[in-house]
């Protein structure tokens, strides 16, 4: 079983900060990538960023130059540092973990969803 917690979430104002966290933790192998995916009200799901295990990232244009996806491998956790938010940033945020399992196999995991309300 692998279990994906997100959290730091809440309501911010416009240009305000926050960070959000997601640790994975149970029975896998390795790690190969985590990463963030919004999805605001009335819209699909969209990929915000995603950092692989050795470092690597990628961003959506549309945070560029705002948020930025870190990864601590001993933890089994990633973090995104979002500056400067804007309303159009509020969204359900779901991490996602794509890791090696016990058996070999590749496994998509998701999170539950940490809500995001920029708003004055």
């Amino acid at each position: 079983q692998v279990q994906v917690v997100e959290s730091g979430g809440g309501l911010v104002q416009p240009g305000g900060s926050l960070t959000l966290s997601c640790a994975a933790s149970g029975s896998f192998f390795r790690i190969n990538a985590m990463g963030w995916y919004r999805q605001p009200p009335g819209n699909q799901r969209e990929l915000v960023s995603t950092v692989t295990r050795g470092g690597g990232t990628m961003y959506n244009d549309s945070v560029k130059g705002r948020f930025t996806i870190s990864i601590d491998n001993a933890k089994n956790t990633v973090y995104l540092q979002m500056n400067s938010l804007e309303p159009e940033d509020t969204a359900v945020y779901y991490c996602q973990v794509d890791l090696v399992s016990i058996c070999g196999g590749n496994r998509i995991y998701w999170g539950q969803g940490t809500q995001v309300t920029v708003s004055s």
